[in-house]
């Protein structure tokens, strides 16, 4: 399980409950965190070089991919250097604009995410005639990111990041609200409480969970050592991350 911080612990909590017999690393690559502060050559180059270092260390059966803007901008790099199978994380555009009543949908991501072409292609593809409206949030991930870490954010610090989704125009209002960045559910009860009204937040989670399980088969009886994770600064844990981390059912960092 591979991500820019800690919001891949959404898919983990996942895969973990599908495939409990799985020994899983989660890899958190906190030493260029945020990645939308980087470039695209530059997130290439690096996420690349990295990954080919994991794989030769660990020798997974399988890689997660658990964020939008490395699956979106390096996972096609990662498939032509690596014979490894890779399960990316999209944005959940598809399912979202087909399960909305109101055909008003928004995509709440990182700036990169929602400005990728990537991202509009999914639009144009799947809107399934859904008026789509790509918010980019510069501090969302962050707030996640310190809130794990014993943080908390205001509730007013939230709500301006979530504001612009929420559109009501034309006797329709937004109904349904795509979570582009695996740092966004982290936070999903706030979010829930601070909407301006009820909608439906699409987490890719389960998604991706399900698709594990299809390319490494269903689990077997036996149950796995606790997960281990890396953060690629070599930090450890402080007191309160190592509790947060227990709880996703992770133990201490591995070398």
């Amino acid at each position: 399980m591979f991500d820019s911080g800690l919001g891949g612990l959404t898919v983990f909590r996942e895969v973990k409950a599908a495939r409990p017999d799985a020994r899983l690393r989660y890899v958190a690559d906190d030493a260029f965190f945020p990645y939308g502060a980087h470039g695209e050559a530059e997130l290439v180059g690096r996420v690349v070089q990295l990954m080919g270092a994991l794989i030769d260390q660990y020798r997974p059966a399988l890689v997660v991919i658990a964020c939008n803007t490395a699956s979106t901008l390096v996972l096609p790099h990662l498939r032509e250097h690596y014979e490894v199978p890779f399960v990316g994380t999209v944005p959940a555009i598809k399912p979202a604009c087909a399960a909305s009543h109101t055909k008003r949908v928004s995509v709440l991501g990182t700036e990169g995410t929602v400005s990728r072409e990537y991202t509009r292609a999914l639009i144009r593809d799947f809107g399934n005639g859904a008026n789509v409206t790509l918010v980019g949030s510069a501090k969302l991930a962050a707030i996640a990111e310190a809130e794990l870490r014993g943080d908390a954010a205001s509730d007013v610090s939230i709500s301006e990041e979530i504001v612009p989704c929420f559109v009501d125009e034309d006797g329709r209002r937004t109904d349904t609200i795509v979570l582009a960045c695996t740092h966004f559910p982290l936070l999903l009860s706030r979010l829930e409480r601070l909407a301006p009204w009820p909608v439906t937040f699409i987490d890719p989670a389960p998604a991706i969970a399900r698709r594990v399980v299809e390319l490494l088969g269903a689990p077997s009886a036996s149950e796995a050592p606790p997960a281990q994770i890396v953060f690629t600064s070599r930090t450890p844990p402080s007191d309160r991350l190592a509790a947060a981390l227990a709880r996703f059912g992770i133990g201490a960092q591995s070398e």
